[in-house]
């Protein structure tokens, strides 16, 4: 198989590549880009791994007038920075060590070690300077039939980073295909599910947020739930109003939100298991308010905007396994244009203070509940 993509052939990655060659070595892509090539998928990072030690490599730019930084020299990973543009290089290894994300490496000559030590067979894919994928673990088939696969011993892999537990979720709602989510995967995710209580929570709260990102994150929530890994990472959540929640996104042409559907799938202190922002738990916490509330469309988009109302309404229906009501989003939308016509100087100088806060909240609760029909004067004189 061959990649066929304009960013291949830019001049500067096109440099790199011949540097390399020039000086007796290789070059290749990795991971995600080839991944995504194959797949279709829009690529961003380039990742190369090349036969070249870190000393070699800084010595091959050199000659061709490349920028090399040595952004992580000692685990073979330089930068080498060609026409404005970084490219992260990193030598062939093998682990002898793991400790978690860290791990004692080695050089080595051999793409086959390289791609053994990665974790799933989709991203232990390289493709030279011409297209051509190199597929040294057989996991091209895996790649185009969507098939999230570890690479090896599932239960290893995981022992490795029990991070991976969470990226094979993750992967299974980016690039899964519809054949269902990996059956030796699934037990070894169980066989370890400890491990993730050793997690750092800010890098399962990143990975929680990627996940709940992804098109269609319901049947890999729904898997961990079965399984046992969402009540470790986030306890008391119920996923059931995710699958509806998600229908009617896409029924309503709505972009994914992670913490939309977060706060579809409920779960306790999502602020520290998760170690979410003040902003995120924040808005968290304002949905899964307002989603249990007896507030209109139109106050909802008069108090909070039309995107939050959206929300909410999204919200509401899925957890009633009901169709969004048209009319609500146009009264949401209503709602958030709407000014109320009182200010404070109009109710001076017969309320002062406390009194005037209370008088103006209590005018506003009026004009909001007549859905925005009565006129200054009839607030003024409080009839209707």
């Amino acid at each position: 198989m061959r990649i066929d993509a304009p960013w291949l052939t830019a001049a500067p990655l096109q440099s790199v590549f011949a540097a390399f060659e020039n000086a007796g070595y290789r070059a290749w892509l990795v991971g995600g880009a080839v991944r995504n090539a194959v797949l279709g998928e829009a690529v961003s990072d380039l990742d190369l791994a090349t036969n070249a030690t870190p000393d070699q490599m800084a010595a091959l730019a050199q000659a061709a007038g490349i920028k090399a930084v040595p952004t992580g020299a000692d685990h073979g990973t330089m930068t080498l920075v060609a026409g404005g543009v970084p490219h992260e290089i990193t030598t062939f290894r093998r682990d002898v060590e793991t400790f978690g994300r860290r791990a004692t490496v080695e050089f080595t000559q051999e793409m086959a070690e390289d791609a053994r030590r990665r974790d799933f067979t989709m991203n232990a894919l390289y493709a030279d300077a011409g297209g051509a994928v190199i597929d040294p673990l057989g996991g091209l088939p895996d790649a185009l039939a969507r098939r999230v696969r570890f690479v090896g011993d599932a239960g290893l892999r995981i022992a490795e980073d029990y991070l991976r537990i969470l990226r094979f979720f993750r992967f299974h709602a980016q690039y899964g295909g519809d054949g269902g989510i990996d059956e030796d995967g699934l037990a070894a995710v169980a066989d370890n599910l400890d491990g993730l209580d050793g997690l750092a929570r800010e890098r399962v709260g990143a990975e929680m947020r990627r996940l709940l990102s992804a098109p269609d994150p319901a049947p890999a929530i729904a898997a961990m739930a079965q399984v046992g890994a969402l009540v470790r990472v986030l306890p008391g959540a119920d996923p059931r109003a995710l699958s509806p929640l998600v229908y009617l996104e896409s029924q309503t042409g709505t972009a994914p939100d992670a913490m939309r559907r977060l706060a579809a799938i409920g779960g306790d202190e999502a602020r520290d298991n998760l170690r979410l922002s003040n902003a995120d738990t924040a808005r968290l916490d304002l949905l899964r308010r307002e989603v249990g509330t007896l507030a209109g469309a139109a106050a909802l988009g008069y108090r909070h905007g039309v995107d939050v109302a959206r929300d909410i309404l999204l919200l509401r229906a899925a957890m009633l396994e009901a169709p969004l009501d048209p009319a609500d989003m146009a009264a949401a939308s209503a709602g958030a244009q709407a000014v109320f016509p009182l200010k404070a100087r109009d109710l001076m100088p017969d309320y002062q203070g406390p009194a005037l806060g209370d008088r103006m909240k209590a005018l506003e609760a009026r004009w909001i509940a007549s859905d925005f029909a009565l006129t200054r004067q009839q607030l003024l004189k409080g009839t209707s």
